[in-house]
């Protein structure tokens, strides 16, 4: 089995199936993004959105499809990478939004960028996207609890981590027991994982379908239980500022609330554009589980406190932040 770096789902760092090419049709390449200087008086006239190749995304290649944002706002996907290409990118400006997740978010915002929370992409509810633990084919591992002690493959920092550590705890397992394996790459964890080089690995919901396939074993996954995971349209806080730019956003937010409506009213109408925009292998593009897609709305305290209360623990933020629900704003504490 051959799997290529492309782009992970929800994370990224979520972030997850990363597989394939890094471009799609209808979409330009990082590099092609018009520069926008962040000066709060630019009046956009596209508003340029950065993701990775994955299904959080899909109602706005829907709507471009179905052309939904026809004199309402000019938009253009973006697709990196790499979650690190994507980091970039909002950073410096050459997108004004970023469909990514709470951690890379509350890290942007701490490093000195202006970003803001604008709306949930994928994870209002529990059964919204899917993260989880899998075993490889041949370990005999059943259940969680034979992990305590054994590394797992994950990345740092991200929120397949942040759902392991969740999960772990679900099971009972200490947290001196929980061991990680650094592996930021998707496509080298899940083939670690196969191979035998790591027992288990945390994984999004394409790469564990694909391992469901394949004769692995899923452990356990998020979708159960309480609501853990979610991936979130950012958007730099100089851009929304600006009249045009959150004139703008209301509109992006419209044309997304239009697009997740025609998905969740006829999912297998969208099954080949997601097949082909997020890279889903072959093995699982008929069968991939369509998501139902939330309408738009900021994120509660109820998802982003927990997240932040767990990056400041784990070091990753070196001064505790906090977060307004009603505003979508972070601050330092």
């Amino acid at each position: 089995m051959r799997i290529e770096t492309a782009l992970s789902r929800r994370s990224f760092v979520i972030g997850a199936a990363a597989l394939g090419a890094a471009a799609f049709a209808g979409c330009s390449s990082p590099q092609d993004a018009p520069s926008f200087d962040g000066g709060a008086s630019s009046a956009p006239s596209k508003v340029m959105v950065g993701t990775l190749a994955t299904e959080d995304i899909l109602p706005l290649w829907v709507a471009q499809q179905e052309d939904l944002a026809a004199d309402k706002v000019e938009f253009e996907v973006v697709a990196f990478q790499s979650a690190t290409e994507l980091i970039a990118g909002i950073s410096s400006g050459a997108v004004n939004v970023a469909m990514t997740d709470p951690m890379v978010s509350a890290s942007v915002f701490a490093s000195g960028t202006g970003l803001e929370l604008a709306w949930v992409t994928l994870g209002e509810t529990a059964k919204q996207g899917r993260f989880g633990i899998m075993t490889g084919p041949n370990t005999g591992i059943t259940s969680l609890s034979e992990l305590a002690g054994v590394p797992v493959g994950v990345g740092s920092n991200t929120i397949l981590e942040y759902v392991m550590d969740k999960l772990m705890e679900c099971a009972g397992i200490p947290e001196d027991q929980v061991k990680v394996e650094e592996l930021q790459k998707l496509p080298v964890r899940f083939q670690s994982m196969m191979s035998g080089d790591v027992k288990a690995a945390a994984l999004p919901g394409a790469l564990l379908a694909l391992g469901e396939a394949s004769g692995c074993v899923c452990l356990a996954d998020d979708t159960e239980g309480d609501n853990i995971s979610q991936s979130v349209m950012a958007v730099r806080s100089d851009f929304v500022s600006a009249e045009s730019g959150a004139m703008a956003l209301a509109a992006l937010q419209d044309v997304w609330d239009g697009g997740a409506a025609l998905v969740n009213r006829d999912p297998e109408k969208y099954r080949s554009l997601l097949a082909a925009n997020a890279n889903l292998p072959e093995s699982v593009a008929r069968t991939y589980p369509i998501s139902e897609y939330p309408m738009a709305k900021k994120p509660t305290g109820a998802m982003i406190d927990p997240v932040l209360a767990w990056m400041t623990k784990k070091g990753y933020l070196t001064s505790p932040l906090s977060y307004d629900e009603n505003t979508g704003k972070f601050s330092k504490e």
